[in-house]
């Protein structure tokens, strides 16, 4: 057998929902800070119900290590709730910051 390459086929992608005090607690721009470190597409937003949405996209290991820094957050972010979905969105070239919805 022949050595096995990693492709673009490999990379993961999720839709996160966060709940709990994520709101006026930092958590969007420390979600764009940490998601780049990690090299990772996609975007996040605040959403009127008081949950962030995210979308995380790069190779599997990046991706869930971003679903771990998710569960935790900020220091002032209390985290209650984490949904993960598998997600077919294009998650665009960069990692970046959504209006509200």
């Amino acid at each position: 057998m022949s050595a096995v390459t990693p492709s673009p086929a490999a990379d993961k992608t999720v839709k996160v929902v966060v709940k709990g005090r994520v709101q006026g607690v930092f958590y969007r721009n420390w979600t764009v800070e940490n998601a780049r470190e990690l090299g990772l597409k996609g975007w996040v937003r605040n959403r009127r119900d008081g949950a962030v949405e995210a979308v995380f996209s790069g190779g599997a290991e990046k991706v869930e290590e971003m679903e771990r820094r998710c569960r935790r957050g900020p220091p002032d972010a209390m985290v209650t709730g984490l949904h993960v979905s598998p997600c077919s969105d294009d998650p665009g070239a960069t990692f970046e910051r959504r209006p509200t919805v």
